[in-house]
């Protein structure tokens, strides 16, 4: 039963990572037919919004290697579906601009310590090489996406200070990026730390109708972290059908927030989303079966359970 509370939006926009940002934390790698099939399913159960693959070096994430291959079989989705893609640098937004994408993502962090292992560069230096790319994107009318990790901890250098989230999310969005996605990429944050920095963020010129969320649910707080997100004001939240994911580069990160316990909250809440949560929950099923081993969100668990 839907039981509305006061000062919620009225629709959520859910950004679907679990095909890119899930599959990539796989030990295996995923056929890519089982992969396109995903992103079809995933489309069939409502999402709108799904994060096909990423166009980063095969050396570096592997079990993406066939980006060139996945996107033209789920390209019969872009009238209806966006479709955005991680691009690293130039050379991975031309690769994915040839294959006729619309929405692309770079990847920043907070931190430098992150920042050299994740994109073997400084801050500075990671900034840099984002910057034609978000020219050249915007050029090309691209809408552009910059992810920031590291919001809130690094598994090295520890809580993150909210002026120095600020300064690197400012600088960011300063290049050109159309929307900023707050990772907290080891799941470390709490509802007080994500109002700060929300409120922080706002008073710096960016406001929570250019937010989206991306928690980590290592300490069970995403649910919570998301319900502060959307007091806000923010209206568009990352999630992974079934759980999966996590950091190939941050051993501390566990899986990303379920969108069927997302879909499960915001449903209660009367938050529309336009996801069928049975579909939903049919298609993480599915893949945990792909992937032998069970899905790790609690209401693909209960619900299967419930039907069997």
């Amino acid at each position: 039963m839907a039981v509305p509370a006061e000062g919620l939006p009225a629709r959520v926009r859910i950004h679907e990572v679990g095909a890119r940002d899930g599959l990539q934390n796989e030990k295996t790698v995923v056929p890519t037919e089982v992969k396109a099939e995903f992103v079809h399913r995933l489309a069939g159960a409502g999402l709108r919004t799904i994060e096909a693959t990423s166009f980063v070096h095969p050396k570096w994430v592997p079990q993406l290697a066939d980006a060139e291959q996945l996107f033209p079989l789920v390209q019969d989705l872009a009238d209806t579906v966006a479709l955005p893609v991680l691009v690293p640098n130039e050379r991975g937004l031309d690769r994915a601009l040839a294959l006729g994408a619309r929405r692309i993502a770079v990847f920043g962090s907070a931190t430098e310590t992150f920042a050299s292992r994740n994109l073997n560069r400084t801050v500075d230096e990671s900034l840099a090489m984002f910057e034609p790319v978000v020219a050249k994107a915007r050029t090309d009318r691209i809408h552009v996406r910059g992810y920031l990790s590291m919001c809130f901890g690094d598994p090295w250098e520890g809580p993150v200070p909210i002026r120095q989230v600020v300064g690197v999310a400012k600088r960011l969005m300063d290049l050109g990026c159309d929307e900023l996605s707050l990772g907290d990429t080891i799941g470390v944050a709490t509802p007080g730390h994500v109002r700060a920095l929300l409120a922080a963020l706002g008073e710096a010129g960016v406001p929570a109708s250019a937010i989206g969320v991306h928690f980590h649910d290592t300490y069970g707080q995403a649910l919570a972290n998301t319900y502060a997100a959307l007091q806000h004001g923010v209206t568009t939240v990352d999630a992974s059908a079934g759980g999966l994911g996590g950091c190939p580069y941050a051993k501390s990160a566990t899986g990303n927030l379920a969108t069927e316990d997302l879909v499960w909250m915001l449903d209660g809440l009367g938050i529309e989303t336009g996801v069928d949560l049975g579909r939903l929950t049919a298609t993480s099923a599915w893949m945990a079966e792909r992937l032998g081993r069970p899905s790790p969100s609690r209401t693909v668990r209960a619900l299967s359970h419930k039907e069997s």
